[in-house]
């Protein structure tokens, strides 16, 4: 598999995930702006879509969409996932939360808003941290094991650090738990954000 990412983007979870899955992967960092890899590439040749995470699997097929990388690595990799009967549908049901309650509402940092697009952004994903701290089964989102969906999370707890938004004290102790698993420094490391 080769995974396509940026720093300081969603990809970040899919890329925790690999290295948290403990398997063999390449990785090759995208300009989001140029639409150019690492080594060179045009990133629009991978997926017309032109953003991470890209995900080439070892048949050719490439999955995008950061719900359905994790989804798949969670299928390939069962400890990633949450077991039983509505185990699948539990984890799909926290990325989706993320990623619409939680990534998106990031939007006015990243795209210039104004001071009071960001306050009001600011006040509503602390709100939604706080649901999802409130849910918390264990150490982690699920138990006592990281699934996807506390990596895609991690991402998000990231970008409140780096924009000053506050982080409930049940979500911070999820980011800190997995700021020091080796997984997670090793996939900052090699993103260049540690």
């Amino acid at each position: 598999m080769k995974l396509y990412y940026c720093p300081w983007a969603c990809s970040l979870a899919a890329h925790i995930a690999l290295h948290e899955a403990g398997v063999p992967f390449e990785n090759e960092s995208v300009d989001i702006r140029t639409k150019i890899t690492a080594s060179g590439a045009d990133f629009n040749g991978v997926t017309r879509k032109g953003y991470v995470p890209a995900l080439a699997l070892d048949n050719g097929e490439v999955v995008t969409e950061n719900i359905a990388v994790l989804d798949y690595l969670a299928g390939v990799y069962p400890q990633l996932g949450v077991e039983g009967p509505l185990g699948r549908t539990r984890l799909v049901e926290a990325l989706a939360y993320i990623s619409t309650e939680l990534h998106k509402s990031f939007k006015p940092y990243w795209h210039n808003g104004t001071d009071e697009q960001k306050a009001v952004a600011s006040a509503y994903i602390t709100a939604r941290m706080r649901y999802l701290g409130d849910t918390i089964k264990g150490d982690y989102l699920f138990g006592e094991e990281p699934t996807v969906a506390d990596f895609y999370l991690f991402v998000n707890t990231r970008w409140a650090e780096r924009f000053g938004v506050e982080i409930p004290a049940a979500i911070a102790a999820i980011h800190e738990r997995l700021n020091a698993r080796p997984a997670v420094q090793a996939t900052l490391k090699a993103e260049g954000l540690a």
